[in-house]
């Protein structure tokens, strides 16, 4: 369970918060990033959320998008009575939709012809009152349009305050009331004045206080750390040497000090001298209490013989779980010889907002794509056993803010731009059965992948790259003698929040060079391909696996 906080301790209590209500749209979590990006504080919830359930009032609410029809039976609709919380209101895209809806179902329809990317959206002045959510964005605004459906009547109380040459209610808004809508997508960066907008939304019309700033965060989240764990309680938390682990496992150290104690676990499924790295960095570097567990043979003999990607998450996965529960009993008898010490009480997790956006849905939990998320924290059998109780620093961020507070704390920015690694390692990045065998290969491949892309000078223009196997073969040919390998997968994207990734545009005389390397450098490799297709999030996934 995740702890509970006091009233006071909420982040919407601190801060004025917009409140984000989630119809589904592949973008939605994006409407929180601009508005971060403006230092407006926003959360996300379900657009079925009850208002008489909500423990704060928002500063404004924002309707996102959505894939569904508001005519259409089991379509989702908002609460009707957030036209009661007296507060400032923006519909985008499905969400404008609903608000007319709301008012008269009559008021959508289907429209005659599409309107998908670019569009000039005409903004019309009409009086001071209406104006205010595209002041000072001229005349024409280009925007990014994605929707069939659109209002074919104006809602009862609403003015024309922008339109397109095919919604010719592209912007509306109340006549007395602070309700809006558009049409089009400010969220997305096709919408190049988007964040304007947001902002004359959130701030000049709601009166939201841009007060979200990553240094405050970090000195109130190590108060809050402190006024949650006590004087005497210890924290244990698995490290990875990845930005989110060693930015809360620094924010834990910066809190209690030696009383967080951290666990590495040596899988056998680590990049090429990785725990000697992340110990030389956690340990020595930021003075991390950390240990190292090895158990390389363990893991690799529980995934022999298993093909099935899910399968082998969980056997990681439960595997893992072995393992801690075995270093946080050691660490209760060790704390039991130590004077002032208490007991182990807390587990410190790395999750990051998207983890937590990921799960929610108007429809209930998401569908599980594979067992990879934060969200849901350790076993219960380990929860209740221990009685421990889960600690999340990170819970309200996205990746890039994980990032700035890292800099805060002098992490080191080789560290802090590092890409992302999965828990399951290069387990989930061999495709079949994970071998010894694979495993050094998926490595030696992945060390000349980085190593190359580092030289470039190009590791930060993409957002996670790395070196998979499949275990497919392929005939080559060398030294003029017939070969049959495995196939090396490279695969780069670029994402600002890790919700969405496309392929990274590499120079072609870089690919070749880094192809031809592997193949004469690591044995057993026949042939290398760069993953275009379906790399890109959503439809694909970033891993393989």
């Amino acid at each position: 369970m995740t702890a509970t906080l006091p009233e006071a301790e909420l982040p919407h209590n601190k801060f004025d918060t917009i409140l984000v209500l989630d119809f589904g749209s592949q973008t939605s979590h994006l409407i929180l990033r601009r508005l971060r990006g403006l230092n407006v504080y926003a959360e996300m919830l379900p657009c079925t959320t009850k208002l008489a359930d909500l423990p704060f009032k928002p500063k404004g609410i924002i309707l996102s998008g959505g894939p569904s029809s508001v005519y259409d039976e089991g379509s989702p609709h908002v609460d009707s009575a957030i036209f009661d919380l007296g507060v400032p209101i923006l519909g985008i895209c499905y969400g404008c939709q609903e608000l007319a809806w709301q008012m008269n179902s009559a008021n959508v329809a289907r429209g005659e012809a599409r309107e998908y990317g670019h569009a000039d959206v005409t903004i019309h002045k009409v009086d001071a009152h209406v104006d205010r959510l595209f002041a000072g964005l001229g005349d024409v605004m280009h925007a990014y349009m994605s929707h069939f459906d659109k209002l074919v009547k104006l809602p009862e109380g609403f003015v024309v305050v922008a339109s397109t040459a095919n919604s010719e209610f592209a912007g509306i808004a109340h006549q007395s009331k602070n309700i809006f809508g558009v049409q089009f997508h400010p969220e997305l960066e096709h919408t190049p004045r988007g964040s304007e907008l947001l902002r004359n939304f959130s701030v000049d019309i709601c009166g939201a206080n841009p007060s979200w700033v990553m240094g405050d965060f970090v000195q109130q989240e190590i108060a809050r750390i402190r006024h949650l764990v006590g004087d005497r309680a210890q924290v244990i938390g698995a490290v990875s040497g990845g930005v989110d682990s060693t930015v809360a496992a620094k924010l834990m150290k910066e809190a209690i000090g030696d009383r967080f104690h951290a666990v590495l676990v040596d899988n056998g499924l680590m990049r090429l001298n990785e725990c000697a790295q992340v110990k030389a960095t956690l340990s020595e570097h930021l003075g991390i209490n950390l240990t190292v567990v090895g158990a390389a043979d363990l893991f690799l003999g529980r995934l022999a013989g298993v093909l099935e990607p899910e399968k082998k998450r969980k056997i990681i996965g439960s595997t893992f779980i072995d393992l801690f529960e075995k270093e946080a009993e050691r660490i209760e008898k060790e704390a039991e010889n130590t004077p002032n010490a208490g007991k182990v009480e807390w587990f410190l997790q790395g999750t990051l907002y998207p983890d937590v956006i990921e799960s929610l849905s108007f429809k209930g939990p998401s569908a599980t794509i594979k067992t990879h998320h934060n969200v849901g924290g350790l076993p219960e059998r380990m929860m209740n056993g221990q009685g421990l109780r889960l600690l999340e620093p990170l819970r309200l961020l996205f990746k890039d803010e994980v990032r700035e507070i890292g800099r805060s704390l002098n992490i080191h920015r080789d560290l802090i731009m590092r890409h992302p690694f999965p828990g399951p390692g290069i387990g989930i990045r061999i495709l079949g059965e994970v071998t010894p065998e694979r495993v050094e290969i998926a490595r030696k491949a992945d060390h000349i992948y980085i190593s190359a892309i580092r030289e470039a000078g190009i590791y930060d223009q993409m957002s996670q790259a790395y070196a998979g196997v499949d275990t497919n073969k392929a005939v080559g040919v060398m030294g003029d003698t017939r070969v049959y390998g495995y196939i090396i997968i490279l695969r780069a994207v670029t994402t600002s929040d890790f919700m969405s990734a496309e392929a990274f545009e590499f120079p072609w005389a870089l690919l070749q060079k880094i192809a031809r390397t592997i193949v004469n450098s690591v044995d057993g490799v026949a042939r290398v391909t760069y993953d275009l297709n379906s790399t890109s999030k959503p439809p694909g996934t970033i891993e393989l696996e």
